[in-house]
């Protein structure tokens, strides 16, 4: 079978795409997929030119052949057709129909002309080229979230992810994955909501998911285009989840956390899609232990914990490889809210390699003593507790226990972040531990003359002391919302006199004392509320407040 790569080309949104003018290729690349074009002319020109000019045979005209006459003009009509586009017509409900129902026709002629000759691309090139024209332009739906319905109304959706399928790569990334991507941008998804809830249910009940998990695996990251179509994917998954956060559980178990753990775990080169897959991971994870559970089920802790095994020894080279780091600690944290991952935690060995990073003082220690603090706290952390005391972590909790590290600012956590996990791990060991290893934890507090003690009570009472300053502008804010108050109903109960007073002069004024053809009505309420001698009550109190500065 001879499989063909259309060369598709990127224009304006919502505009008709030029055919001439970057010479056939996206981006400007010669030798890229669809081979070389003339500069000038598509490859659709390219055939009109011969069916006019060819003749049956079809033969090109040799550059040293002077094109005469109607010849002529038709090659000039070609090369000139980009600067000649017609302007663009007002997009509303009715061009929109028409857009979609031309997709929906391009659509069925492209699969139709692709099964009648599967081995014969050119019969089906025309096809495929004005199918990408139609979604191309399509793109101006995406600015328009209260017209999503029509999308559903029409079957574009469904006829859209049929399209997830299709067998030129071009088509799907370039503008299928693309166009879907605009459509679920979040900002727009927020301009209409009910347009939004449309569009997102229609694609939930296509299997959105799924259907873009399997064209993921069937790309190949070596090649840059299908790299940027996997991070544009991962783009529409981000948007749903964020829009509608309870679609995390039925796309983790569509195949995408399953696809997440195998690409973040592959060996392959630190770039963006790996970072991305990271943040998508942590955001599946974020209050939802049905998937949780399904990650530990994938074993999913001990591919988190053989990427950051990495960074024991090792900080990340670039920043990005640092959010990258944070995210699968973030990754690890949730996971460990769920009991059952605590003990894959321990089988895995999790805790000597949060203990080693603690001990190492790389940029990983601060998120190796918040995973200590997830795994440890609660009567489910007994277990990890006790293997912690056995794998000598006393010996690197109570230093960071004693003295808070300098050099926190590079990883973004605060020295009182650091106090409170410190503490925590001390805490829930103090309540978890039995016999043996409880003993050796109290006698910690016994040695250097009861220093530790010393400096629990130094925590003790900075805290207390934050907190005593926290209740008294609690107190302030309270006091001050009173006077507040108090203020505005002092102010209702003079503006409702002075309302009272214009009514009773406007009712003279209507009774003829003065006529009112010869004042305006603006002017007399202007002079009445002037001229009133209704005093304002509690006026040196309001004074008295707004001097002080209370604001």
């Amino acid at each position: 079978n001879v499989t063909l790569n259309v060369v598709l080309l990127q224009p304006d949104r919502g505009a008709k795409r030029p055919r001439g003018e970057d010479g056939g290729a996206a981006g400007g690349d010669d030798n890229s997929r669809g081979g070389k074009q003339q500069k000038g002319v598509g490859p659709r020109e390219a055939a009109r030119f011969r069916e006019v000019g060819g003749g049956e045979g079809g033969a090109e005209m040799k550059e040293t052949e002077e094109p005469t006459g109607d010849r002529k003009m038709i090659l000039e009509k070609l090369m000139d057709q980009d600067g000649e586009e017609p302007e663009a017509e007002p997009v509303d409900e009715s061009s929109v129909k028409k857009m979609i129902l031309t997709f929906e026709k391009r659509s069925y002629k492209n699969q139709e002309l692709r099964i009648k000759f599967p081995d014969n691309p050119e019969k089906f090139m025309e096809s495929e080229l004005d199918l990408n024209d139609i979604i191309q332009e399509m793109h101006v739906i995406a600015t328009m979230p209260d017209l999503y319905h029509l999308l559903v109304e029409l079957n574009a959706v469904h006829s859209l992810l049929g399209l997830l399928s299709h067998e030129n790569t071009d088509i799907l990334l370039n503008t299928v994955v693309d166009l879907l991507q605009e459509l679920t941008d979040i900002d727009t998804l927020h301009e209409s909501e009910e347009g939004a809830e449309v569009l997102i249910d229609a694609l939930v009940k296509g299997q959105v998911v799924a259907l873009l998990v399997q064209n993921m695996e069937r790309l190949d990251e070596q090649v840059k285009e299908e790299a940027d179509g996997i991070y544009n994917t991962l783009a529409i998954t981000e948007n749903m989840a964020e829009f509608r956060p309870g679609l995390c559980t039925e796309a983790a178990q569509q195949g995408l956390m399953q696809w997440l753990l195998k690409r973040i775990k592959a060996k392959m080169p630190f770039d963006a899609n790996k970072l991305y897959c990271s943040e998508i991971l942590a955001i599946l994870l974020q209050n939802n232990d049905t998937t949780r559970e399904l990650l530990g089920e994938m074993d999913g802790i001990d591919v988190l914990l053989q990427q950051l095994s990495v960074f024991k020894r090792h900080n990340p080279n670039t920043a990005e490889e640092q959010e990258m780091m944070e995210n699968l600690f973030d990754a690890l944290c949730s996971c460990l809210m769920l009991s059952s991952n605590r003990d894959r935690f321990l089988k895995g060995e999790g805790l000597q390699l949060m203990n080693l990073m603690l001990r190492e003082k790389k940029m990983s220690r601060t998120s190796a003593l918040k995973v200590l603090d997830h795994a440890m706290i609660g009567p489910e952390g007994a277990d990890n507790c006790h293997k912690f005391v056995d794998v000598l972590g006393l010996r690197t909790i109570f230093p960071l226990f004693m003295k808070t590290p300098k050099k926190m600012k590079k990883t973004g956590t605060s020295e009182k972040e650091h106090e409170e996990h410190v503490c925590s791990v001390i805490a829930s060991m103090l309540r978890n531990l039995k016999s043996q290893q409880r003993t050796r934890l109290l006698n910690k507090f016994t040695e250097n003359d009861c220093e530790k003690v010393d400096r629990l009570m130094e925590l003790y009472f900075k805290y207390l002391e934050a907190v005593q300053q926290a209740d008294k502008r609690i107190e302030g804010e309270k006091h001050v919302r009173a006077i507040f108050l108090s203020s505005l109903l002092t102010d209702l109960v003079f503006l409702m006199k002075r309302f009272i007073s214009v009514s009773v002069e406007i009712r003279q004024f209507d009774g003829g004392k003065v006529p009112r053809q010869r004042i305006g009505v603006h002017k007399v309420l202007k002079e009445l509320l002037l001229s009133s001698n209704v005093e304002r009550p509690g006026e040196s109190h309001r004074n008295t407040v707004n001097t002080g500065g209370g604001g």
